[in-house]
């Protein structure tokens, strides 16, 4: 592995230990390790316990796997399964139905009368979760895990090898084999949940002889017929879908963890997208938030993404979710509600306007321009224009917009007129005005941008301050501790604090081994606050100083002890893999690192983030701005020759001298 990883384990630590940039010659042990494939895997080594859980999803259904290992060294297996599109009573943000499938209910395997106690070998992640463990009997057992493409159903698939010189009578126990819920508690009255074995319930295995069955756990309406599931025709879908996911938009670089966790994040910001009654919705997970958008995840994190991905049922759903806001436009000018939930069918707005409307704008346009229809910006173009109205009619006498809350919704003071709604909204003038550039507005596009330089400079005047010691920004008017998003100007590349501002971030007040404090003194760590810091450091040039905390974290999450996508927070949420948190992730290295922009459909700006020791970094397979191309950066000299290399294999070079960004305009 590349020298430049950090592996020591965040969770190991306390929340409150200080991260300092670590020696080059340090090496820690984490749990997993890379294996063949492009997976990663933990070799269990002794009884030592551990336990860990991850997120798989599919198009109509969502598993949280709980798995481990127990104190005697006994395998800890505990599913449970979400159904988004089986709605609850009330019909609600939480009202998709989920089933916990539990060890104790599990099915049971006895090999001559003997319940098999199965001792953990090994596990391996990448997009499926597989476990091989062996049993006193001499019968080794490999279980894999992983949801189903399309249909609504976790299926795991198991391996039976004796590896014993006895012949073994296989008898399978299924205590869970059906569940019927209450008609009264479902929207669609009752449901049916089954785990379905394919496969014999008695057999014989002899010496060196294996035999597999496979379990579906699948939900169904009573009125629908069951389904016959194929285990391996689901498992090659699943297989087909993250392989293709880890051929487009590919990272090289010097640093091979950091390249696997930015493929393993693309699995997890793609694959939480449901078919739902009100068309793709991609939703953030985490057992309690499906069939449903937010003005946040969905419009600011992961939208924006999609593109240069090109994973079709991301840029869907991402035009969905525009569409399912814009619903929401009206003449009086109230606000677009946070989030519309149910599968369209019904809203949340229990923390006011968060400043929603400037994460749509943002979002919406950036979305646009970098997906290169014009088709599609044309549809979006009236629900941008329209936050913009609502936004000035936020606007105070002091030039910057008030909002009732911030996207934490109260979790932390955020006053009524916060820095993030401020800076967004200067970020989504910029790229609106490209946009309008585009369809030929040219008198809005000049007035967005009007509008921007004077929100900029309002910024700098009410937001602009000494906080502990640092002349940063107060996050809002009554602020006097450091605040986790002091970032985000840099990120929309508001420079004016740009040196006290990374001062600020990497100091002992708001960096700890668990990354970026969501406020000075706290204990609190959302990982999108770290992603956002990360993107703006690396976008205002920290580069080398962000580096060693960029790859520590990078480490701590795909190989340490809570792996392997980016989370939601702590000590909320037992640290979920939401899923805009990993399309974050990729954006510190699209928008970070190579610091990529959109202006136009077919153009773009690039200020390049090479670290120091690496001569080369590549991205491959973009599929933003309606085409295929890679980016390639190398060192030359004291400059660096930025290669984009187009499909038909023409390539445009360009040397940059590190200052300002160089514009890129594709044929």
């Amino acid at each position: 592995m590349s020298k430049s990883i950090f592996l020591l384990s965040a969770s190991l630590l306390p929340v409150c230990l200080i991260l300092k940039p670590l020696p080059s010659h340090a090496q820690h042990s984490n749990r997993w390790a890379f294996a063949g494939e492009q997976a990663i895997e933990w070799k269990v080594y002794g009884n030592a316990p551990h336990s860990d859980h991850i997120e798989m999803s599919g198009l109509q259904v969502s598993a949280i796997v709980h798995y481990g290992v127990s104190k005697k060294g006994l395998l800890e297996l505990d599913k449970k399964v979400i159904f988004p599109m089986l709605r609850t009573i009330p019909n609600n943000t939480h009202a998709s139905l989920a089933i916990d499938f539990k060890q104790e209910q599990a099915i049971r395997i006895k090999a001559n009368g003997n319940e098999l106690q199965e001792q953990p070998l090994s596990f391996k992640l990448k997009g499926s979760l597989t476990i091989r463990s062996m049993t006193s009997s001499g019968i080794e057992i490999t279980r894999t895990l992983f949801p189903s493409r399309d249909k609504p159903a976790l299926i795991e698939l198991i391996q039976l090898r004796n590896n014993s010189r006895e012949r073994y009578n296989i008898e399978i126990i299924n205590p869970a084999a059906i569940t019927k819920t209450d008609p009264a508690k479902g929207v669609y009255g009752q449901y049916i949940i089954e785990a379905q074995i394919k496969g014999a319930a008695t057999f014989a295995i002899d010496p060196g002889q294996s035999y597999s069955l496979e379990i579906a756990y699948s939900g169904r309406k009573s009125t629908d017929e069951p389904y016959a599931y194929s285990g391996e025709y689901e498992l090659r879908k699943r297989t087909d879908f993250v392989n293709g996911l880890f051929r487009e938009l590919v990272l090289e670089t010097p640093n091979d963890t950091l390249d696997r966790a930015f493929a393993f994040a693309k699995i997890r910001a793609a694959e939480s997208i449901y078919d739902t009654k009100g068309g793709l919705m991609h939703g953030p997970g985490g057992g309690a938030y499906y069939a449903a958008i937010w003005a946040n995840d969905q419009a600011e994190y992961a939208n924006p993404f999609f593109p240069f991905l090109g994973d079709i049922n991301g840029n869907e759903s991402a035009i969905n979710s525009f569409r399912h806001f814009a619903r929401f436009i009206n003449p009086d000018f109230k606000p677009i509600p946070s989030s519309i939930v149910a599968e369209g069918a019904d809203i949340w707005n229990g923390a006011g306007d968060r400043g929603d409307m400037a994460m749509i704008a943002y979002g919406a346009s950036r979305f646009a321009l970098a997906y290169g229809k014009q088709q599609t910006a044309l549809e979006l173009w009236p629900l941008i224009t329209w936050c913009f109205e609502y936004l000035e009619k936020q606007k105070t006498t002091a030039g910057v917009f008030k909002s009732d809350n911030d996207e934490l919704e109260g979790r932390f003071p955020a006053g009524k007129i916060n820095l993030s709604t401020n800076a967004l909204a200067y970020g989504a003038y910029i790229s609106a005005a490209n946009l309008a550039e585009e369809l030929n507005e040219k008198d809005r596009a000049a007035k967005y941008r009007l509008n921007a330089s004077k929100l900029r400079t309002a910024i700098e005047k009410y937001f602009g301050a000494n906080v502990e010691g640092f002349d940063t920004y107060r996050y809002y008017a009554e602020n006097t501790k450091l605040r986790a998003w002091i970032c985000i100007p840099l990120v929309m590349g508001i420079t004016e604090r740009k040196a006290a501002t990374i001062k600020a971030l990497f100091s002992d007040r708001l960096w700890t081994s668990n990354g970026i404090l969501t406020e000075s003194g706290s204990k609190t760590f959302w990982d999108r606050s770290t992603l956002y810091a990360f993107r703006g450091l690396l976008a205002g040039g920290a580069t080398d100083r962000c580096m060693p905390y960029l790859n520590y974290y990078s480490s701590t999450r795909l190989l340490g002890e809570h792996v392997p996508y980016p989370v939601e927070a702590w000590p909320e949420g037992d640290q979920r893999h939401l899923s805009a948190e990993s399309a974050l992730y990729c954006r510190v290295i699209t928008e970070g690192l190579f610091n990529i922009n959109p202006t136009g459909f077919k153009s773009f700006t690039i200020a390049p983030r090479l670290p120091e020791g690496w001569n080369t970094m590549s991205l491959k397979n973009i599929k933003a701005f309606s085409q295929s191309f890679d980016i390639r950066v190398s060192r030359s000299g004291p400059q660096e020759i930025i290669s984009v290399t187009l499909a038909n294999g023409k390539v445009i070079k360009k040397t940059w001298n590190g200052k300002t960004a160089i514009p890129f305009d594709l044929p």
